[in-house]
């Protein structure tokens, strides 16, 4: 009997003895984790980082002398250009998260939520492919749609970016635009996130 007691006891000192390391453990494992996140998260995003913001201009990626897009200079094929930051200048162009993809349609043959997001017809997208991250730089002409090079996605940029065909999972991230002083410019942040999602 007293065996038995003295093995009871002892198979209970063993797991409170495990519970102590474990918890020891996980409470470091936190504490590392936490470190790390402060060592990789800068405390605060660089302004070229930055996603766009409300009241950005757009300014071509091509040229050496950032110049805010009218609606006149947007063609009826894909333009890329970055958000920038009407009061200091700065151009965003610090993530390629941030590459705007911009086409003008006509007015009339907008769908649903993407008349109130365009600006006189025209639309804007982000320009990264959410399947694998290429740069969305092609354009179906006879059928008015956007293409990713890589796979073949194809998106309707006259209803939301949805997806038409291809292995993209879901449309391209919509940017809604306004014009002020005869500029173009961003009216709301991306209506949803630009990029690759992880599963």
């Amino acid at each position: 009997m007293e065996d038995s007691d003295a093995i009871r006891s002892c198979a209970c000192a063993v797991r409170q003895t495990r519970r102590e390391v474990l918890a020891l453990a996980s409470a470091a494992g936190l504490e590392i984790a936490a470190g790390l996140e402060m060592v990789i998260a800068p405390a605060s995003a660089e302004p070229a980082d930055e996603r766009p913001k409300p009241g950005d201009y757009l300014v071509p990626i091509e040229g050496s002398e950032p110049r805010p897009l009218s609606p006149a200079d947007v063609p009826k094929m894909p333009l890329i250009a970055w958000p920038m930051d009407p009061k200091d200048g700065v151009v965003r162009n610090g993530s390629r998260l941030n590459k705007v993809l911009l086409v003008a349609l006509d007015p009339a043959t907008l769908e649903g939520p993407t008349r109130d997001r365009a600006a006189n017809g025209i639309v804007a997208y982000s320009a990264i492919c959410p399947h694998q991250g290429c740069e969305v730089t092609g354009w179906v002409a006879d059928s008015d749609l956007l293409e990713c090079p890589c796979h073949e996605s194809r998106y309707n940029p006259r209803d939301a970016a949805a997806v038409i065909d291809g292995p993209t999972p879901r449309p391209l991230p919509a940017l809604p635009l306004a014009i002020a002083d005869g500029k173009l410019v961003v009216a709301k942040p991306f209506i949803g996130r630009p990029g690759v999602i992880p599963t």
